[in-house]
């Protein structure tokens, strides 16, 4: 392999700076491995020759390419070490103080070509590159953990980087078997920026009392196929890390309603209750096994009163015909009898609304969450009122669980849990794009492999329904009163019309 870099050097022998020599090394590139902790350095280069012997024994590599690459990969007993290097990529600690000072003093020693990235995963490139004296050499290389399995790497310019920097580290990039996209520096970049929707909405949903961390979870998983719920991905990611980014974004954005933080998270931070690693976050773990309280039983129901329609009640065909396959007994006049259970399932309105502008009894009126077609649906979501009787709750959810189908019952949310997470997911996608940080190619790649989504978030407004998204947001903004929820230009516009959001013409 010719690598487009041949010497790299790598500062910070963490787990960030270990992978990123690794697969710099691998890519054919003579990597030069320097922390102020020499003992650091050696230990990271011992535990990568480990990693590159267990591929040897998998014969992933050969035993030959294990010896290639540890003569390639060598310790820098000091900085100055790295003089010769064509790219030198930091991955310190998160301060731009210590970042700004650390790259003026690397400057020096470098040859005036060298090229300088930082891998900073919320601060600005452009700050950091302020204090350069050639700033048009430096950007961002924002690679994700654990480097060797996440494979893309934002690649940020600052506002002085030279366009052909970004060329070449996308191309460097491709070079150690990454996916390389480009960002501009706006905060967040593209990943970190997109993924404040996921977590950030969850959170509300609790502060409301809608429901609890679990039963969230599964909701999201089982309706709209997330790998780990939002909760569970925090208790992964730990709060240590990822409160800090929620802060640093929303500060950034001089307070943007869409990236508003949690009090829940900062609360159980300074009680140190942050995740997996301590044992305790949103679960407790253990032996690393999160302890998951069972789902509430399916009620018996012995009289089943008869049910009623609403007729605003999105994909009502497909909502008859369920309850007919369910067994129902269906009513079909214009109103309920005074014995129906209402069911009305609204988009972006909670129940309570959809009750007193249909006129509906409120203590007997459900709702369901159907924007989603039931058929690729592993859970069924209900949502009370506040006035809704409890032998209608249990009948609603002995009703709608008889095929088997887990039924998740909640109190009243606008938008119930996965449309209004769903909506805000897309609405910050689209509004990257309207902001121009990133290609919308660009950004479904980042997002479907630096977060593990199971589709992009343009690809899922435009599977769900562009113009079912717009009106959700637009409901859960009338409940609320929340600038949160206002759509964003892009959505609004192409939403309207009935454009595709993640297909869009150059």
């Amino acid at each position: 392999m010719n690598p487009i870099y041949k010497t790299v050097g790598v500062v910070g022998a963490g787990a960030m700076g270990r992978g990123i020599a690794q697969i710099a090394t691998q890519a054919g590139s003579r990597v030069k491995l320097f922390d102020m902790q020499a003992d650091a350095v050696s230990k990271a280069i011992a535990a990568v020759g480990a990693q590159w012997e267990k591929m040897a024994e998998k014969q992933r590599i050969s035993p030959e390419q294990v010896a290639q690459y540890k003569q390639a990969l060598q310790p820098a007993a000091q900085l100055a070490d790295l003089a010769d290097c064509d790219l030198v990529i930091e991955a310190i600690v998160e301060r731009l103080d210590i970042k700004k000072s650390f790259f003026a003093e690397l400057e020096a020693l470098v040859q005036p070509t060298a090229v300088l990235v930082t891998n900073t995963s919320s601060l600005s490139v452009t700050a950091i590159a302020s204090a350069l004296k050639r700033p048009e050499q430096f950007a961002g290389y924002h690679f994700f953990n654990p480097v060797p399995l996440m494979k893309v790497v934002e690649v940020i310019a600052g506002i002085k980087t030279k366009p052909s920097i970004c060329q070449d580290l996308a191309h460097y990039a491709t070079q150690m078997g990454h996916k390389a996209v480009q960002a501009q520096d706006t905060p967040g970049f593209i990943v970190n920026h997109a993924g404040r929707g996921y977590g950030t909405e969850a959170l509300r949903i609790v502060s409301e009392g809608i429901a609890d961390f679990a039963t969230i979870d599964r909701i999201l998983k089982d309706q709209v196929g997330f790998k780990l719920g939002p909760f569970e991905l925090m208790d992964l990611t730990a709060l240590d890390v990822s409160h800090p980014v929620m802060e640093s974004i929303y500060q950034q954005y001089y307070e943007e309603p869409r990236y508003r933080p949690s009090v829940i998270t900062a609360q159980r931070l300074a009680g140190g209750i942050v995740g997996k690693k301590v044992g305790e976050g949103f679960y407790k773990y253990i032996e690393g096994v999160a302890q998951v309280p069972p789902e509430p039983p399916v009620p018996v129901v012995s009289d089943m009163p008869p049910v009623w329609v609403s007729t605003r009640a999105v994909r009502r065909a497909e909502l008859l015909q369920l309850l007919k396959d369910l067994g129902a007994k269906i009513e079909t006049g214009a109103s309920p009898s005074a014995q129906a259970l209402s069911i009305v399932a609204p988009l972006g309105f909670d129940v309570t609304t959809v009750a007193i502008v249909e006129r509906l009894d409120p203590a007997r009126t459900i709702g369901i969450d159907f924007l989603i077609d039931d058929k690729i649906t592993k859970r069924r979501v209900l949502a009370t009122n506040p006035a809704t009787r409890a032998d209608m709750r249990d009948a609603a959810h002995a009703l709608f669980a008889r095929d088997g189908k887990p039924v998740s019952v909640i109190r009243d949310s606008g938008g119930f849990v996965t449309q209004r997470v769903v909506a805000t997911i897309v609405n910050i996608a689209c509004d990257i794009c309207q902001q121009g940080v990133c290609t919308p190619q660009d950004l479904e790649t980042a997002v479907t492999l630096g977060l593990g989504y199971p589709m992009g978030p343009l690809m899922m407004g435009d599977k769900f329904g562009p113009t079912e998204i717009l009106e959700v947001l637009f409901n859960v903004q009338t409940v609320y009163g929340d600038p949160r929820y206002r759509p964003s230009p892009w959505l609004r516009r192409r939403g309207a019309i009935g454009l595709s959001l993640s297909h869009v013409e150059s």
